[in-house]
């Protein structure tokens, strides 16, 4: 069977340096306030992951440390370690937890499973198989809806957390639907407007038609025919220097002429010399080059002599271009380059009349799918607070509450929630013909702390081995608390119980029992943590019941033990 089998605390609170024994089956661990018993439950919890506070530390100390020892004989525990790079020797599994104090009151933390440096995370894997701890807080917690709703899932079990998980998809999926319809509505108005600029400003490009480079294209145009006359001048000179002219003085002579001669010349020259290959070559290149330049004049001069557009038309052109630009607040080219991405965004924003039905009815869908897993949590529920109710109702009679009735109320609600549309309410009717009143209103602490015992035992996981309950006892004592005592003692025959209490009456049905004593030499007070056995024991167990340790009060504490011994 797993259980924790010793626990190691090192600067903790009160406690300078102890090792705590713990055996199987039922631990009570006892001491005066203050003494530092709550340490314990403390080191714990460090061992199972949950966060590390400085103030912890003891004072005089930088660090904290503990160390459990655990005897398993869980294979799921020990893949986790195993996987982590920790070891399990001959089903010995040590974890560790060390704090120290960081800059500016803050810690400092690292954890050790098998050996290995690890995660605190997976201490918190681990703990969730190994131990449970319950503690005054918890009393405090089971006042709330919500604890008081997972008490009941947990009593469901299996059959309801899976159909939950698929619950959570459909519930998930009908908000996705639900929300997102929801910004298209709520932001109908900006989307149209997006959709109406964009729009029109795609409906002024396509009735402009600008082209990429126009604008340029056009000052080009537009420079060319204002100054038309002084380029028609320049350009019929420059074709008459290469070409030649009717006019020209017949001594001069054309460049194109010129070249032609030259080429000829030099044809001739290089049959007789090789080396005027090259010359040759670029003289018909240039005489390719001077035909092609005159041509190119020449077509200048006839657009000259008849363009394609007026002066008036390149300009009103451009004019209207720059006005388009204006409007748009941006380059003519950018808004281009935008286009593509425009019409798409379009299509989408247009398309919110579709989408918005699509997305109802898939709203309409998801709804009805989850409405429907929610009314099969609801009757899952609804048979898991019977069964709880009546295996409450038998622990409660085990516990000095014979007359007191658990009624577990699941009532649906109009509105869908993570986990279904139930409010769980639980109430108390602490003997016949009482009106049960919801527990946090109507119990007080002891019976809360027994309402909170009785769950526990009734949802008891057999897959966590070890229970520590801290103080479940506040608030109890008389034949309550021995009753608690034996209840304590029987869930021991099944699992292992730590548990931390100042009642002799609950201390008297354990099989092992640990003292934690405060001590000091006038200058450090310290606690020690002790098995006490035999005499040590009933001196123990009297100065629980009076204070002392005097003859009556010992005489008392060996009679407590001793019908422990028979009721148990």
């Amino acid at each position: 069977m797993t259980r924790l089998d010793e626990l190691t605390i090192r600067s903790l609170g009160v406690i300078d340096d102890a090792r705590v024994p713990v055996g199987a089956g039922f631990t009570a661990i006892t001491g005066e306030t203050g003494a530092g018993k709550t340490m314990v439950v403390q080191a714990l919890a460090l061992l199972r992951g949950e966060r590390a506070d400085a103030g912890v530390i003891r004072a005089g100390s930088d660090r904290a440390a503990v160390q459990g020892v655990w005897l398993v004989d869980d294979a799921e525990a020990t893949a986790l370690v195993e996987d982590a790079g920790g070891t399990v020797d001959d089903g010995e599994l040590i974890l560790g937890r060390g704090i120290s104090r960081g800059p500016e009151g803050s810690v400092r933390s690292r954890a050790q499973a098998g050996g290995a440096a690890v995660p605190a995370g997976l201490l918190r894997d681990l703990a969730d198989r190994l131990v449970a701890v319950h503690g005054q807080s918890d009393q405090q917690r089971l006042r709330s809806a919500e604890a008081q709703a997972a008490a009941l899932d947990r009593a469901a079990g299996e059959p309801l957390e899976r159909l939950l998980a698929e619950y959570r998809m459909e519930h998930t999926a009908w908000t996705d639907a639900r929300d997102a319809a929801e910004r298209i509505r709520t932001q109908h108005d900006a989307r149209a407007a997006e959709a109406a600029s964009i729009r029109a400003e795609l409906e002024e490009l396509e009735a402009f038609d600008p082209q990429p480079g126009e604008q340029d294209e056009l000052a080009a145009i537009a420079g060319r025919l204002e100054h038309s006359e002084s380029l028609r001048a320049e350009l019929a000179e420059a074709h008459a220097a290469l070409s030649g002219d009717d006019a020209a003085d017949a001594v001069t002579r054309s460049a194109i002429v010129q070249a032609g001669t030259a080429r000829r010349l030099v044809e001739r020259a290089s049959t007789d010399d090789a080396a005027l290959t090259e010359a040759l070559d670029l003289l018909v290149q240039a005489d390719a080059l001077l035909q092609e330049a005159s041509a190119s004049i020449v077509k200048a001069l006839e657009d000259l002599e008849r363009p394609e557009r007026s002066l008036d038309e390149v300009q009103q052109r451009r004019a209207d271009l720059s006005g388009l630009e204006r409007r748009l607040g941006r380059p003519l080219e950018v808004a281009l380059e935008e286009a593509p991405a425009n019409a798409l965004r379009l299509a989408e924003l247009d398309g919110d009349d579709e989408q918005l039905a699509l997305l109802a009815a898939e709203e309409q869908r998801r709804l009805e799918a989850a409405t429907a897993l929610a009314d099969r949590l609801s009757a899952l529920r609804q048979d898991a607070a019977r069964r709880l109710e009546a295996a409450v109702g038998d622990e409660l009679a085990a516990l000095a509450m014979p007359n007191a009735r658990l009624v577990v109320e699941v009532a649906q609600v109009e509105a869908l929630g993570p986990l279904g549309r139930d409010r769980v309410t639980m109430l108390l009717a602490p003997h016949p013909g009482a009106e049960p009143r919801p527990i946090q209103k109507g119990a007080s602490g002891g019976e809360l702390s027994r309402i909170m015992l009785a769950l526990e035992v009734a949802l008891a996981d057999e897959s966590v081995p070890t229970m520590v309950f801290d103080e479940v006892d506040a608030g109890v004592g008389g034949a309550a608390a021995i009753e608690i005592g034996r209840r304590l003692a029987r869930l021991a025959e099944h699992c292992q119980v730590i548990v931390v209490t100042h009642l002799a009456q609950v201390a008297a049905f354990a099989e092992h029992h640990v003292r934690v004593e405060k001590g000091t030499d006038g200058r450090i007070t310290a606690s020690q943590v002790t098995r006490v056995d035999g005499e040590e024991r009933l001196a123990e167990l009297a100065r629980m019941l009076s204070g002392t340790a005097s003859e009556t009060a010992l005489a008392h504490a060996r009679e407590l033990l001793e019908d422990a011994r028979v009721v148990g």
